[in-house]
């Protein structure tokens, strides 16, 4: 019994130093994992970055990750001279490949993200006193409202959709525009050039692909995916 006890505390001990081990490695991983990502997107901060899956040590022998996930902040996309402001990126990979050295993730088999960007974002990247808002739903499909700045046509408000092109472009469009704008000369070329735009987002990690975007009261939720996705080394 007294050589059970003994080795029952020694399992304890040992046990408790491997899992102290453990969070140790993944830390030094994530930190180290977390500051390339910063440097090769040129990202304001440092995204925080998070190793799932335990022990993390013999996912390191197999030099594969169960899973990274990765929260890059905002970023920004231009257009014309205006930038776009992404307010959140979030992205998880799954089957992570380490490099050769064991300290820096490579590659992973899949990724999918989520990006959000706010209205008043939206409204700043579209410049020239252009108000962009929630429109609510038509026939199933979410929409926007905006507001062109036009002395002359003050009250005028057209509903617009947002839509992902290329797989990197956020693309607004006015859907159509009031008889009333139409029947002006010039009316119609002067409202588009306030209304629609392309922002090419053009810091996302590897070759992970903008897939569809939902108009929400508080702003755009954008989904990306991708496979065999290469990470910043």
């Amino acid at each position: 019994m007294r050589a059970l006890r003994v080795l029952l505390v020694l399992v304890v001990i040992f046990g408790g130093l491997f899992v102290a081990a453990d969070r140790v490695a993944v830390n030094l991983v994530e930190d180290k994992a977390a500051e390339k990502i910063r440097s090769s997107q040129g990202l304001d901060r440092t995204p925080d970055v998070t190793i799932k899956g335990f022990p993390f040590l013999t996912q390191v022998v197999g030099r594969d990750l169960e899973e990274v996930d990765a929260e890059l902040g905002g970023i920004e996309a231009r257009a014309d001279g205006h930038a776009l402001r992404i307010d959140k990126l979030s992205a998880q990979f799954h089957d992570v490949a380490l490099t050769s050295d064991y300290m820096s993730i490579e590659s992973a088999a899949t990724a999918t993200g989520n990006a959000r960007i706010t209205y008043a974002d939206l409204t700043r990247a579209a410049g020239g006193g252009v108000k962009i808002t929630y429109g609510g739903e038509k026939n199933g499909r979410s929409q926007v409202k905006i507001s062109p700045n036009l002395p002359l046509l003050s009250s005028l408000d057209v509903t617009g959709s947002i839509s992902i092109v290329h797989g990197n472009t956020v693309r607004l469009r006015a859907d159509g525009l009031p008889a009333m704008c139409r029947a002006l000369p010039g009316c119609e070329s002067k409202v588009r050039a306030q209304t629609d735009h392309d922002w090419k987002l053009d810091q996302l990690p590897g070759n992970l692909k903008l897939d569809k975007v939902a108009t929400l009261a508080d702003g755009l939720s954008i989904s990306a995916s991708g496979t065999d996705v290469k990470l910043p080394g």
